[in-house]
């Protein structure tokens, strides 16, 4: 997922496989510019990234495609957080029907997302914010004019400062360090703009799951998914990994759920991504074929 590879000679075949969904509208008026590329995310949607800054990764994929699995119902959606539109442009094909919007502080990062948005032909219906997602008055702004949200999604930076270097990029420091807030202020941040039944979902370093589900039920979250995700067959999530987490407000679900009983939240099975071998794992091949990508290892006649 993810990963541009070669086409057929034609953008709508990869590996043998027809890629599924609507073809966007030509844009020749917008082009890579230097420093940039422009790669498949999931269908026939493709984003743009600055080469040697912060690029997307499975962790931006695999939360949006857990938040589109679990949430209800969605008719409108919000991406904390949303650096050059990864998750958003994802949630946005993934669930074709709804109105989405984001939040970002980074004019650079920003920037990128609006080219993607124009590029794919959702300008009606994805509508990106420049700010802190912070902001009291910015999210009351952004729920006034879209909301409340079915689902909010966010992918925070998992280190505080001083705990992890730094990324050698300016863009993607705050990707990866806390410089501009936590979990705790993307689960506060959700809280407050979230529909009545709606959800938050959102993915963390796995070997902060008990730090991650102290933040979501600070703000007055109640878990109800959580799953692990192994990079490699063999390695726990713990030592190599990440971990995905749907929530709701407390008061929208059983006492069990918000008091985070015994059995609740409810544990899904381990997501393995590759096999020992290093080929793609039979979960993780499932989740590939929903987003458009081979399912597995291209056949040799087909690299």
């Amino acid at each position: 997922m993810g990963d541009p590879g070669k086409t057929d000679g034609v953008e709508h075949r990869f590996r043998g496989w027809t890629r599924p969904g609507p073809v966007p509208p030509a844009r020749p008026d917008i082009v890579v510019e230097e420093g940039e590329t422009l790669d498949w995310l999931c269908g026939h949607t493709k984003l743009f990234q600055y080469e040697r800054g912060h690029r997307f990764s499975v962790d931006d994929v695999l939360c949006a495609w857990f938040a589109t699995t679990h949430a209800p119902r969605v008719d409108r959606a919000l991406d904390l957080g949303s650096g050059i539109g990864s998750v958003a442009m994802s949630v946005a094909w993934r669930l074709p029907g709804a109105q989405l919007a984001t939040i970002e502080a980074q004019e650079i990062s920003i920037r990128l997302a609006r080219k993607s948005i124009a590029k794919n032909g959702v300008e009606d219906r994805v509508h990106p914010y420049l700010g802190d997602l912070r902001d009291a008055d910015l999210l009351a702004r952004v729920k006034a004019a879209h909301g409340p949200f079915d689902l909010v999604t966010g992918s925070p930076p998992y280190w505080p400062v001083g705990t992890a270097l730094a990324a050698a990029h300016p863009q993607a420091v705050p990707a990866r360090l806390e410089v501009r807030g936590d979990v705790g202020d993307y689960a506060r941040a959700a809280e407050s703009v979230l529909a009545p039944g709606g959800v938050f979902a959102c993915v963390h370093q796995a070997s902060q799951h008990e730090r991650v589900m102290l933040a979501l039920r600070g703000a007055g979250l109640a878990v109800l998914f959580v799953r692990m995700v192994c990079f490699r067959e063999g390695v726990s999530a713990a030592e190599s990994g990440i971990s995905l987490y749907v929530a709701a407000r407390a008061g929208d679900v059983p006492r069990a759920f918000a008091e985070g009983r015994p059995g609740k939240p409810h544990q899904e099975s381990d997501l393995v991504l590759r096999r020992r071998d290093g080929g793609v794992h039979a979960s993780y091949a499932a989740i590939r074929l929903t987003y458009g990508f081979p399912p597995g290892d291209a056949d040799p006649d087909e690299r």
